[in-house]
């Protein structure tokens, strides 16, 4: 226990770039385990973690993407806290996002969510998603070498989801310009509302532009995927207040982008590692999809999601008090030895992969999952088809054996913030 007193998962630098063995260590001494430095009790074990997301009668989700910080705005006191989060439920950041929110409030949002992104809007955009892996594609490999998140899959997910989501094909260029290209020149001072300020801040300019978006095809609608966002209803026929629809379109558009880009680019980083695997995948493309949920099941691009127990209660055999505050380990769950065989080994052949918790489990289940597989699946398979090899670029991030990658410095996400390859590109195919 000792050498878990000393490392604070949430501030040290060195578990950001390696997490697995500290959570491992954690999972070895309890699959339900309380931390020292923030008062969080860490779920890292398989079953016991599908136990805490099916649980949102016991579980409310208003900490979900923050955690312990900046804490509850009030001291949590007696058997049953479930008033006292509702009472101070908005003083929470996030707390205007769907990940945050709890039943019935939740129940009514996410079914507005999926009238958004129905089977039938999902296999349109199936067919266009593979044109833009096309068209995207075709100048970032004609360098012959580039970084990856940057050169393509940031603009590639972003691209796919405005036009999941309507975005009209005059703004798209906009869009990539504010949200990929130059999102960190953009900016007046704190607190300033111009454009550039909005620009700078992705939630609000996504805000700007989909309030814009509805009120306009709320007054004059059309034939197209935006009137269908005006258009629709919450479950009991009543039609949503226009910031109601556009916190989802916007939670969407972020959040999917996001997580997309980080799948992309660790399944790309084990690809060009990998030259024998690169060669069964060319080989045997029906292996992808396999492929793609080993990589979620290794690497998740969520590092875990926060809870807070609203009554006492029992997880893994360990009582927790009502106020507790949990961290589901998707990372370390997707890693338990007791649900996957020798889990921090690669194996594209492995049978239960699928079962991983890279997109949760229960109410807050990630609705773009099937999105996220379906750009996954398209892009790979176009690069292996374009290229004959695909390889780490030594002159970035040093030679194999003595790698140097760096990780997005956050205890919520888990994912490189660059990665260059270099490509031989297969005849004919540029």
């Amino acid at each position: 226990m000792s050498d878990l007193e000393v490392p604070d998962y949430f501030r040290d630098e060195k578990l950001v770039a390696d997490p697995y063995p500290f959570l491992e260590e954690m999972r070895g001494q309890c699959p339900v385990l309380r931390e020292k430095h923030h008062d969080v009790v860490m779920v890292t074990g398989y079953e016991e973690a599908v136990e805490v997301f099916h649980d949102s009668a016991t579980f409310s989700s208003c900490i979900s993407v923050t955690g312990p910080f900046p804490g509850f705005p009030v001291p949590l006191e007696g058997d049953d806290v479930t008033e006292l989060i509702e009472r101070h439920r908005d003083e929470l950041p996030m707390s205007d996002q769907l990940p945050t929110l709890d039943p019935p409030t939740h129940t009514a949002h996410r079914a507005l969510l999926m009238r958004l992104i129905t089977p039938k809007r999902l296999k349109e955009n199936e067919a266009q998603i593979w044109n833009l892996v096309d068209q995207m594609l075709e100048p970032y490999l004609a360098q012959g070498a580039g970084e990856f998140i940057t050169g393509f899959a940031g603009p590639f997910t972003l691209m796919v989801i405005a036009d999941l989501l309507g975005v009209p094909e005059e703004d798209r260029e906009e869009f990539l310009d504010k949200l990929q290209r130059h999102p960190e020149t953009q900016g007046g001072g704190i607190g300033s509302t111009d454009d550039d300020h909005l620009a700078h801040n992705p939630l609000e300019f996504l805000y700007q532009r989909f309030s814009a978006y509805i009120e306009d095809r709320r007054a004059a609608p059309r034939d197209d995927v935006l009137t269908g966002l005006a258009k629709a209803t919450f479950p009991d026929g009543s039609t949503p207040e226009v910031i109601d629809v556009v916190r989802v379109a916007a939670n969407l558009f972020s959040a999917g982008q996001e997580t997309t880009v980080r799948l992309l680019s660790t399944a790309l980083k084990i690809l060009a590692e990998d030259q024998e695997l690169q060669a069964l995948l060319r080989r045997e493309p029906d292996r992808v999809g396999n492929f793609i949920e080993e990589t979620l099941r290794l690497e998740s691009p969520v590092k875990g999601d926060f809870r807070l127990s609203r009554v006492p209660t029992t997880v893994g055999g360990v009582d927790l008090p009502a106020g507790t505050t949990v961290m589901v380990s998707n990372g370390a769950a997707n890693r338990d030895p007791r649900r996957f065989e020798n889990p921090n080994v690669f194996d594209v052949t492995r049978a239960n992969a699928r079962h991983h918790l890279a997109f949760g489990r229960g109410i807050h289940t990630c609705p773009g999952a099937p999105l996220a597989r379906a750009e996954a699946r398209a892009a790979i398979e176009r690069i292996l088809e374009r290229t004959t090899e695909i390889r780490i670029a030594d002159s970035v991030h040093g030679p194999a054996g003595d790698r140097r990658f760096s990780y997005l410095p956050t205890f919520i996400l888990r994912g490189l913030t660059h990665l260059a390859l270099e490509f031989t590109v297969a005849p004919k195919a540029i």
